[in-house]
Parts: C-alpha cells; structure tokens; sequence
C-alpha cells in the first residue's frame, strides 16, 4: 500500500488538532502577540499558528509574517502532546522535538492552550509583575514546591531537562528567569546583587502562594538560593548549590574590578556567535551530554539578551557583584554560611572551569553539617551534563528534608562533613 494512503488518517487526525487549537485558547488574559510555526516533517506539512489577545488562528502553511518560534517535530508526537500524553520538556530532551526562536514564547506555546477534555495544560508559563521588575516563570508537576534558579548569562533553559525529572518525581516545580536574564524584564538601575536576587526570589513566592519550598541554584543562582536561606530560614526546606558561585578568596583584581562600572556596556556591542558556543560548550567536560538542538537554542537566547543594553547591564553588575563579594569579615559570606540551618547538598564538577570543586574546602570549614559531592568528569553545568544523576541527588536531598518535617539540624562545630566523590 502506498505510504501516502497509509499516512492519511494520521494526517486527518493532525488536521483535525490543529483546527480545534482556537476553540482551546487560553491565552487572551496573557496577551501574547506571536507567530508559531509547527514543522510536521514526516508528513510534509507546515501550520501556522497566530496568537493574539483576542485570539488563534490556525492555517496549514505558512502566512505572510515570519514566524517568531518554529517548533519541528513528527506527527505522532503531536498528537500525543495534544492528547496530554507527553509535555513539551519530555519530547524535547527525547530529541523528538526542536524549537528555534524566543525561549519564552516557545515555552509558552504549550501553556495557552487546554487539553482536550477542558484538562489544564502540562505546562504554565507566566510573567509575575513586582515593584520595577517582572520575572518569567515556568511552572510544571504536582507535588511539594521546588524552585530553581540559573547562573550568570544562562536562563530558565539550563534547568528544563531536571525541572522535568523533578516534576515527574511528584514535584510542583517553579523555574524562574532572574531579572536581567531570559524572559524577565532588564532594569537598568538595578543592583543586580545576591540579595535583591534573592529577594526577588522570594517575593515571586509569596505572589505564587509558595509558603516554603526546596531551593536549587547553579552558579550564580546556587550563591542567591543560599542568601535567601540565609535570610528567610523559614521559606527554605532544603538548599541544593550546585557548582555556585561562592565567595572567592583570592581577589588580585578587586581594586580593577571595583573601579569598572557596569555602565560601561550601554555601548552598543555583540560578542560574536562563535565565540559564545564556544564558552557555552568549554562548562562540558562531556561535549556529548549537551543536544546540539538545545546548544542553538541557548545560544540564540544568550544572543539576543545581550543584543540590548539591558542585558548586557544586568551582565556585567551580576559578573562585578560575585567578583567582589566577601568572603571574610564582617558580613563577609563564609562566616554568615556558618549560620545555615536548612539542610544543605553542594555538588561540584571536577573539571569545573570556573569554580573548582577546591572550594569544598572552604564549606567544610564553615558549614561543616552540609553534604558535599564531587562529581568525577563533569563540568559547571551539572544539572544538564547529568540531569538523571543530579535530579537524583535532589530527590534525596528533598525527601529527607520533607522526612525532619521542618525541623533543623543544630551545627556542630566539631563535626566533619560528608565529602563524597562521585564516579562518572
């Protein structure tokens, strides 16, 4: 028989989801504005979708505007997504489907429209608005509150593959863009510091109705999820850095980096695309872990964020605070770090470029209740190059901490840390 005639009923059945899309739209309350483009490339057909406020339209072909998302897949895994039957997170890091285009709204696709049956989307993408900065949040899974952040120059996009492990583990996970980065606002005048991050932090929180939750971060976010443990006990159940960005204790460039100003970057610049994969693919000491299909999407990302003067702002005063945060002294963060009550996991890489797992020393030293790992052969990016291996760390880290209740562990000085290295 030939192929056409048997791929017709598979293609009645695509035609048919795609015309029930406007009837299903949610998105009116969210005023998207955006073009999609789904790429069917087993069948042969392209559809365009137009949201608007008022709105969708579907069309089979493309229309006269350029699309702002293309989503590529097969015709089988649309209709299971639209069944409900797979999340848009599940068929992309099953690499059975790619996404070029903004993040946000790609991620957004998902969310703005029901299941069938009236069933609540998977997926919900929303933009929390706060006192002069709004925060982009993605929110998937049931279950206890997780919420993670990104590290410098990254986005939500870092975190999508363990948000996802984590949602299907019985999580209600919260994946947020700091202001400054992704799909939140750029205030040029903001400080940009561990603790307006982490206020923001918590401040998106209490707007979701998030009385505490477990707290994850990478890099940068890694040091913002512990400044908000440190100052708000109550809100965290459990804090897992990973590969943060810790005071450092060596500073010969602080008088140098204390006299640059983040202003600076208002000049119009662009690093070029080469450059950027190249530094993006340098945080893997196992280049195969990354999907290039995800690597493009980053870097387009990274790309048209420091393409404005807002991102490149935000760039630049993050980059100078973590430089100059101090380590010793009065208020200086290894003594506060002393302080921590919620359980805590620091997992490091270690052929990590940027903060070697020699910090582990350091935490030891201070917070010496703290569970440590150090994962052999990897790299700053932990939950990507093992998103199954840290995904089960967490859920460990989460269900003893879920076990105490709330209750926290006294520091004893005198007791020893749990250094643990972790075969590949």
């Amino acid at each position: 028989m030939p192929a056409r005639v048997l791929q017709e009923p598979l293609l009645r059945a695509v035609e048919e989801g795609f015309r029930s899309l406007p009837q299903r739209y949610l998105g009116g309350a969210r005023g998207v504005d955006a073009t999609y483009q789904v790429r069917l490339g087993d069948v042969g057909h392209t559809f365009e979708v137009q949201c608007k406020p008022q709105g969708a339209r579907v069309r089979n072909g493309v229309g006269f505007r350029a699309a702002d998302v293309v989503i590529g897949t097969d015709a089988q895994t649309w209709l299971e997504l639209r069944a409900g039957e797979l999340n848009g997170l599940e068929a992309l890091f099953e690499r059975r489907l790619y996404a070029r285009g903004e993040l946000d709204l790609a991620l957004a696709f998902e969310s703005l429209f029901a299941l069938p049956d009236g069933r609540d989307p998977h997926l919900h993408l929303r933009h929390v608005e706060l006192p002069g900065r709004r925060v982009s949040v993605l929110t998937l899974g049931r279950g206890s509150d997780v919420v993670l952040v990104h590290g410098l120059g990254s986005a939500k996009s870092s975190f999508l593959e363990l948000a996802a492990q984590l949602a299907g583990a019985g999580h209600r996970v919260h994946v947020l863009d700091l202001p400054g980065f992704g799909g939140s606002s750029k205030p040029r005048l903001a400080p940009y510091s561990a603790r307006w991050f982490a206020d923001t932090v918590l401040d998106v929180m209490d707007v979701l109705g998030i009385g505490s939750a477990h707290l994850a971060g990478n890099s940068m976010g890694g040091r913002v999820v512990l400044e908000l443990a440190l100052r708000h006990p109550e809100r965290a159940r459990s804090v897992a850095a990973l590969c943060p960005a810790v005071a450092f204790i060596k500073r010969d460039f602080h008088p140098l980096v204390r006299f640059l100003r983040p202003e600076l970057t208002l000049v119009p610049h662009r690093i070029r695309r080469d450059l950027v994969e190249r530094r993006l693919w340098s945080m893997f000491a196992d280049p195969d872990a990354l999907d290039p299909s995800v690597a493009d999407l980053v870097v387009d990302e990274f790309q048209r964020i420091y393409g404005s003067a807002g991102g490149r702002i935000a760039f630049a005063a993050s980059a100078r605070n973590i430089y100059l945060d101090r380590p010793f002294g009065r208020g200086g963060f290894y003594p506060r770090l002393a302080e921590l009550e919620a359980p805590a996991l620091f997992v490091w890489g270690s052929e990590d470029p940027l903060i070697p797992p020699a910090f582990e020393r350091h935490v030891t030293q201070w917070l010496p209740a703290a569970q440590q790992i150090v994962l052999d052969g990897c790299g700053h990016v932990p939950q990507v190059e093992r998103a199954e291996q840290t995904a089960g760390l967490l859920r460990r880290l989460f269900a003893n901490a879920d076990a105490l209740g709330g209750r926290r562990t006294p520091r004893s000085p005198g007791a020893r840390a749990r250094a643990l290295r972790v075969a590949a």
